[in-house]
């Protein structure tokens, strides 16, 4: 089932769409959150966003400028800006299509079938997890976070994914030593220690401060 990114601030038309799409055989989720849409995109994971342009705190043509830093998912807008200028502007920026308000639900649902058509061929979606509005990248193992895009090493990158995959809770340091050397017969536990200081550092000079939390004598912890 394709999932569907629904970033449209008037609840009318995001429930009008919503239901459209799910008659169609496709699972729509509209954004509730417009200041951290990204945080909305790496928990959906969707093959395919309708961008409004008009929205809160940021316009669409921002928010496609960051999922471009990260992903090729197919975008289209959908805004009543019709005219050459928002047109030109939208495909700049990275979009894939644009259909003015009002439209044809049938229009719009044929259009999302062949960009769908053409983006997929069952590869997987999009593979990324996110903190503090920061994007971790499982595909090539950088962090995105702003502007700014960390290079990580493999063993930071295996922390890091850890922590993020058991957020809100202790993960023992036996444990993220066993995912890092598990072929390993024998690790100084000051290794641990010295790839843990690493990333902190790499994630405090991006602006992450005090993302990662030492539980003395047990593990490490990254709180929601």
């Amino acid at each position: 089932m394709y999932r569907i990114m629904i970033v449209e601030d008037d609840p009318t038309i995001a429930e009008m769409l919503s239901s459209h799409l799910k008659s169609w055989g496709m699972k729509a989720c509209a954004v509730k959150d417009f200041q951290n849409v990204m945080a909305c995109f790496a928990k959906v994971s969707p093959h395919l966003i309708l961008m409004d342009i008009s929205l809160p705190f940021f316009n669409g043509y921002h928010w496609c400028g960051e999922i471009r830093k990260i992903s090729k998912v197919p975008v289209i807008f959908v805004s009543s800006a019709g005219d050459n200028m928002n047109i030109i502007m939208a495909m700049n920026m990275g979009g894939d299509d644009f259909i003015t308000k009002p439209f044809d639900l049938d229009v719009l649902v044929a259009k999302i079938q062949a960009l769908l058509r053409r983006a997929y061929d069952f590869q997987g979606s999009v593979n990324i997890m996110e903190y503090r509005g920061a994007i971790l990248n499982l595909g090539d193992t950088t962090l995105t976070f702003g502007d700014q895009t960390l290079e990580l090493t493999r063993n930071e990158f295996r922390i890091l994914k850890t922590l993020l995959e058991h957020k809100g809770s202790v993960v023992a340091r036996e444990a993220i030593m066993k995912k890092l050397w598990n072929d390993e017969c024998f690790i100084d536990d000051n290794t641990l220690t010295v790839n843990i200081n690493r990333l902190r550092r790499k994630l405090k000079e991006a602006g992450l401060k005090d993302a990662i939390q030492t539980k003395k004598g047990i593990g490490y912890l990254m709180g929601d």
